[in-house]
């Protein structure tokens, strides 16, 4: 399948989007969000593997990242988001904030199908995709790899069960992750069951055995390929 890649400003987000060339618009559409210091070109080839589903794979700079990153960032962080955790929680709930008015700009360009819109990322990602599933109903699915739902702020997106279903949401951690451990993200799940006891097969936790956060190319693989799955399944 051949992809087109372009870059463009959203809301003043910058963003990566990967299309099949020639395919609908609106179309089904994915944003994916990066990890703590990362940036949304370091995700291209997730974005492509998306995109050759079939959907539009849209990467975008967490606030404070990427090509608005921090001038002060390594100061800030000492190289750790535990260098200062309060920061990174407010760079995770402002991203997560920012994501109502940056797909409501990709519906509004014609290129988001604003029936059949998903998020998905990884680490610090993965904890920005549980608040853009409380800040925005148009989110149909989700898929939060090595993500925390719980931050040390207000507007936690654990402390807001009521704003999750009827998203489809799964969770993927790895069972040796010292740096976003799995029990924030199972706790969550276990309160969630609830709410979706009418429709179970909108819920999923999955935990890579053995698995460090930083785990190996094959586990990734898997991680990933099971987002895409996920993702696809509910977007059309």
């Amino acid at each position: 399948m051949t992809l087109a890649i372009t870059r463009a400003m959203f809301a003043q987000v910058p963003a990566l989007i990967v299309r099949p060339l020639g395919g609908d618009a609106p179309a089904p559409t994915v944003v994916w969000l990066h990890g703590f210091g990362a940036d949304k070109e370091l995700h291209l080839p997730e974005l492509c593997c998306l995109a050759e589903a079939g959907l539009l794979a849209v990467g975008m700079d967490a606030v404070g990242h990427g090509q608005r990153r921090l001038a002060d960032f390594e100061q800030q962080f000492s190289g750790s988001p535990t260098g200062n955790p309060r920061l990174f929680d407010r760079l995770v709930s402002r991203t997560a904030a920012e994501l109502p008015q940056f797909l409501d700009m990709l519906v509004e360009g014609g290129l988001t199908d604003p029936k059949r819109v998903a998020v998905a990322g990884v680490s610090m990602g993965g904890c920005i995709v549980y608040g853009a599933v409380t800040a925005d109903r148009r989110i149909g699915a989700a898929a939060a790899l090595l993500g925390s739902p719980e931050w040390l702020l207000p507007d936690s997106p654990h402390l807001a069960l009521d704003r999750f279903f009827p998203t489809a949401l799964l969770s993927i951690t790895a069972e040796n992750d010292t740096v976003v451990p799995p029990a924030a993200a199972q706790a969550l799940h276990a309160r969630l069951l609830p709410r979706y006891r009418e429709h179970p097969d909108r819920l999923s936790y999955r935990e890579i055995a053995g698995a460090p956060h930083f785990m190996s190319p094959e586990d990734w693989a898997s991680a990933v390929g099971l987002a895409r799955a996920w993702l696809t399944s509910f977007l059309f």
